[in-house]
């Protein structure tokens, strides 16, 4: 007989909620989420509703919830600079954890960490999604095979999007890289956890440059309103709340590939608009009332914000490999654009332009699809091309006993340090080495 583990999920927001709950619901046979914790009634009450939990294990203290151990596993998808003591406080309590990423973006508390999985020997998995999704799985295949030679560099581009950038980075959560993350760890601790894992290497050096280019009040319009809903340009500005929540929730312009009638009224309901509308179902009339009563309805040249909009990462690893890393928020649509550089050919990756494309010098070229590599693991209302589902089906297996197949915590943490030494040299301006100690 299946063994099925119980959980509970600690923070009930967008990943909590959406990406690990939602996977563990859809695997009944492994898991059962027995206690929710969260500082928002209105998230707590909509979590508990899908995960069918009692409301005497639904807590609004984290104090309270910690009062004892209360399942098998534990969910940590709370802010960043609480990741680390919650999870401490996990292990001493002998949970196992699945715990969001980024770990933190302090370097005394990675090592904090490590020293209490270490005393405490407990199950720890950082969220590294991308590792375990079937398109990403086929790149490391493909150079594994040594059908492109020996890897000499990787150019890889994180492309965040436009709305993207204005929805999480300047009027969002992670906004602040004091109240949460640089910029290079919040939104690229999973390409850096990529490129080592391609190059199969530690990172020695890196150097950054980088700056919050836009998003500030130096371009915000003459007579623009510090909030979209008395702004005269409301109707025009690209950033505009109204625009990306109410237009582009009912017409998503930047669209390219057509959705289904069921697929499109999946999107309405979900990421980005469930973050900024608590309501459901979501209509534009909730939406509307929540935009304006809150951050997100602020203008995107009046914000408190301070993590960059661009940036550049050149990464010298310790086998000889080199790669450049750009993340840029002026992009038309999402995701993420790789070439892997070898002695016998290349192999690039566009997933928003779906191909894979291999060639072979001297011997033509070879193109895959990116969705149809993902199709037998993905499904449309699962995030990071399937990769969310199948991280929560390795944690199971790590569980189990067995060894967890996609990162460890050490492999999670070299990616943070990583992202640490980037930003140092970012601030800086100089050359520095991910290993200091």
């Amino acid at each position: 007989m299946t063994k099925i583990f119980t959980v509970s999920i600690l923070g009930c927001g967008s990943r909590g909620q959406d990406a690990y709950a939602k996977s563990m619901l859809e695997l009944p046979d492994k898991f059962k989420i027995v206690s929710l914790c969260d500082n928002n009634q209105t998230r707590l009450n909509l979590a508990k509703q899908k995960c069918g939990v009692k409301d005497e294990n639904c807590f609004l203290s984290v104090d309270e919830f910690f009062k004892e151990k209360r399942s098998d596993a534990l969910v940590i998808a709370t802010q960043d600079r609480d990741h680390v003591s919650m999870c401490i406080k996990a292990l001493e309590l002998g949970y196992d954890v699945l715990l969001e990423k980024p770990i933190s973006p302090l370097e005394e508390e990675l090592y904090a960490l490590k020293e209490a999985n270490e005393k405490y020997k407990r199950k720890v998995i950082v969220c590294h999604v991308l590792r375990y999704a079937p398109a990403f799985l086929k790149l490391k295949e493909i150079i594994d095979s040594g059908e492109i030679g020996k890897v000499v560099c990787i150019d890889w581009i994180e492309q965040v999007a436009y709305w993207h950038q204005a929805h999480s980075f300047v009027r969002g959560n992670w906004h602040s890289s004091e109240e949460t993350s640089p910029m290079i760890m919040a939104k690229c601790c999973h390409d850096l956890d990529l490129l080592q894992f391609y190059a199969q290497s530690k990172c020695d050096t890196v150097y950054s440059v980088g700056s919050v280019a836009f998003f500030n009040k130096e371009n915000q319009p003459e007579g623009a309103s510090d909030r979209c809903q008395t702004c005269k340009y409301i109707n025009d500005c690209v950033y505009s709340a109204e625009r990306l929540y109410i237009k582009k929730r009912e017409n998503d312009f930047d669209r390219v590939t057509p959705l289904t009638e069921s697929q499109d009224e999946m999107r309405k309901q979900g990421w980005p608009f469930n973050v900024v509308d608590l309501n459901r179902p979501i209509t534009d009339e909730t939406m509307r009332n929540s935009y304006q009563n809150s951050d997100y309805g602020k203008c995107v040249f009046a914000c408190d914000n301070d993590v960059v909009d661009n940036q550049t990462v050149l990464m010298k690893f310790e086998n000889g490999i080199t790669a450049n890393l750009t993340m840029t928020g002026f992009t038309a649509f999402p995701g993420r654009k790789m070439t892997f550089h070898g002695t016998l050919g290349e192999v690039e990756m566009d997933e928003e332009n779906d191909y894979i494309r291999i060639s072979r010098y001297g011997k033509g070229t070879e193109m895959l699809s990116v969705k149809d590599v993902m199709k037998d693991a993905f499904r449309e209302d699962f995030g990071h091309g399937g990769g969310d589902i199948m991280l929560v089906r390795d944690f199971y297996k790590a569980l189990l006993g067995g060894e967890e197949l996609g990162t460890t915590l050490d492999k999670s943490i070299e990616s943070h340090l990583m992202a640490l030494a980037a930003e140092k040299s970012r601030v800086s301006g100089v050359v520095c080495k991910v290993h200091d100690k």
